[in-house]
């Protein structure tokens, strides 16, 4: 979504009127593509796009990046764009000639970005997180109310939901299962990654393209970095699903016709050209955005300039390849490049390179060992072997050539760094890089942590101790936050410890995060019995009453079942049998995006136990005296573990 003059296609007319300037643009590139010195062969260039998250002291999302943005244009600092949310940010990185000593340029150069956006956003209070998935995203966080104000942003969410039609329910199955419905496709905000572009001329873009989707998955098994999406532990890479979902225009039919998502891996092996993947997203995706088109470009081709195909690049930007296509023009010269979206943004600067370095070695070198890749592979392997990596990660079993099976460590190590150090040195990149930047890919997969892998195993310890989701994922993303300032590649970093939340206030916090979401429900028409036994198999004191659409109608308490019981025993009154005849109608209930000193002001001032959670007539959660009790533990150890620090530095 790099083109700002956009708008939603809002009528039939607008839509024709659109689709044959893009029909003109693909004439056009078919013409170039035919004529020789069109497009720039030599030298290649390599390039990276850097997304980030900007995050506030208590390591929740910080949707300030038009402030972050002010400040970087008044210190003349260029490079730095608008994503989807105000929590988000972009920085575009300046090409680099593929040698020499590329990798280390870039890691600098994306470094010393990085550094000035931390530095500006630390000055207004905020902290930045280089992270697939922001650890800590609440469902309030993906609100249109943070949707970043440009019309580019408002009209993609137009076409979006024009096509959609209705909220959609978000159904992703891992290690937990997460089923949420949304309104909103902010969702697709909560990704976030580090996209690396490498220049092809014409003639080699077929192998390449094909090579790069033989590629992805193995490159995703030793990167993916996004496994907790809401709290629930999902795919070692959830951005994967993700991304498809947030973005899927897709309505389920009434048959089995077949439908592709405008997030896609491909459906087979290119063969002639880049023009028919064009052909097919323009065949396949309605145009959901216009833009205002001045060029003529059959005009410009006679004159000798290349056009800028600005109809073709608009509709290819709302099309959503892992392994994009793209046509630019650079210093007058047309080129074709290729832009690996799959990678996550960080945890480091240092392993963003390095996966960089891994796939474009890759790219240089794989289409030698096999250059008849489409007639090797069946390509559904190809795209379920990408599948497979992005839920399994480095436990991924890949099916390769010669339908043999081959783990992911195992073909990483002994088969493909091999191959990618032979494409760095064919591109000349200085040995120094490919040691340093291969080696680390080395280390990060024989040690099996990479960054997901990281997460998920600190959110077991960390569970283990203290049982709070919230102030886990909190932990987590602050930790992040240090270790990225140190610098050190992810295979290297140490266990979290909760003392890492030095900022954490209670006060700060929304029933949403401390709500209890696991819950016991009866209806209104079970028998006491019944309730007497779930009060006691799950030792819980509050049971909410529902409906069968999931709507509160009423709540039942321990107590209340005790005096149900005494009354019918020591009283001899009339036996009361179901849960209507003794529960509270239209208990009091709260939002879940309400404070937590709202929730704790109600239920003091009302003299109750408990906050049934309601949102849109529908029962979410509970908030109980249990939940606070937790909290002000808590917070009692963070404020010991402060008083010893401020007695150590005294001593000091």
């Amino acid at each position: 979504m790099g083109e700002s003059r956009v708008k939603l296609a809002d009528s039939q007319e607008e839509v024709q009127r659109f689709m044959k300037y893009v029909l003109k643009d693909l004439r056009a590139l078919d013409r170039m593509l035919e004529e020789e010195d069109w497009f720039e062969t030599s030298p290649i260039r390599i390039g990276a796009e850097q997304e980030l998250c900007l995050v506030d002291q208590q390591a929740k999302a910080w949707p300030h990046n038009m402030e972050v943005l002010d400040k970087l244009r008044e210190a003349e600092e260029g490079s730095y764009t608008t994503e989807f949310a105000k929590f988000n940010l972009e920085i575009n990185m300046a090409p680099l000639e593929f040698t020499g000593d590329c990798l280390s340029q870039m890691e600098q150069n994306l470094q010393e970005k990085v550094d000035k956006v931390r530095s500006v956003t630390e000055e207004l209070g905020g902290e930045i997180l280089l992270t697939g998935i922001l650890p800590t995203i609440r469902k309030m966080d993906v609100d249109l109310k943070n949707m970043t104000p440009l019309q580019r942003y408002r009209a993609l969410c137009q076409a979006i939901d024009k096509l959609r039609g209705g909220d959609f329910d978000l159904r992703i199955q891992g290690m937990d299962e997460l089923l949420m419905k949304f309104d909103s496709p902010l969702l697709e905000a909560c990704n976030t990654g580090f996209q690396v572009h490498l220049q092809v001329g014409p003639q080699d873009f077929v192998q390449k393209y094909n090579i790069a989707q033989l590629v992805t998955a193995p490159v995703l098994a030793a990167t993916v970095g996004s496994p907790i999406l809401f709290g629930k532990r999902l795919w070692s890479e959830t951005r994967i699903a993700l991304f498809q979902q947030s973005v899927d225009t897709r309505t389920v039919g009434d048959h089995l016709r077949e439908s592709s998502p405008r997030v896609t891996f491909g459906n087979q092996w290119v063969d002639e050209s880049i023009l028919e993947i064009f052909q097919e997203d323009t065949a396949r995706y309605r145009v959901m955005l216009s833009s205002e088109v001045t060029e003529d470009v059959e005009k410009l081709l006679d004159e000798g300039t290349p056009p800028e195909l600005r109809a073709l690049q608009v509709h290819n930007g709302t099309v959503y390849r892992w392994n994009r296509p793209c046509y630019g023009i650079t210093d007058g010269k047309a080129h074709l490049r290729i832009e690996n979206r799959v990678c996550p943004s960080g945890p480091t600067v240092t392993d963003e390179v390095a996966n960089s370095a891994f796939w474009l070695g890759l790219m240089n070198k794989m289409e030698d060992y096999h250059p008849r890749v489409s007639e090797e592979m069946n390509f559904d392997d190809a795209r379920m072997n990408f599948v497979a990596a992005s839920k399994m990660g480095l436990d991924t079993k890949f099916r390769w050539f010669d339908d043999t099976r081959v783990n992911a460590v195992d073909l990483i190590t002994e088969e493909l760094l091999p191959i990618a150090k032979e494409g760095l040195q064919e591109a000349n990149v200085s040995d120094s890089d490919i040691d340093e930047y291969l080696g680390l890919i080395n280390q990060r997969v024989e040690a099996g942590q990479t960054p997901s892998y990281w997460m998920i195993n600190n959110y077991s310890s960390l569970m283990k101790e203290n049982d709070s989701k919230e102030q886990t994922l909190a932990a987590i993303t602050t930790a992040m936050i240090k270790n990225q300032k140190k610098g050190e590649p992810v295979h290297k970093w140490g266990r979290v410890r909760m003392e890492d939340l030095e900022h954490w206030k209670p006060s700060s916090l929304i029933v949403e995060e401390f709500m209890t979401t696991d819950l016991f429900t009866v209806q209104k028409d079970d028998i006491l019995e019944f309730v007497a036994n779930l009060i006691d198999w799950r030792r819980i004191r509050y049971v909410p009453v529902e409906d069968d659409k999931k709507h509160l109608v009423g709540l039942v308490t321990m107590r209340m079942i005790f005096n149900a019981y005494s009354n019918n025993v020591n009283h001899d009154e009339e036996v009361v049998e179901s849960v209507e005849d003794i529960m509270i109608e239209n208990p009091i209930t709260i939002h879940p995006e309400a404070s937590i000193m709202e929730a704790m002001d109600i239920m003091d001032t009302q003299k109750i136990g408990c906050l049934p959670v309601v949102k849109n007539n529908r029962l979410v959660g509970i908030i109980t005296e249990q939940n606070y009790m937790k909290i002000v533990g808590r917070l009692l150890k963070v404020l010991h573990s402060n008083k010893e620090s401020d007695e150590q530095s005294g001593d000091d």
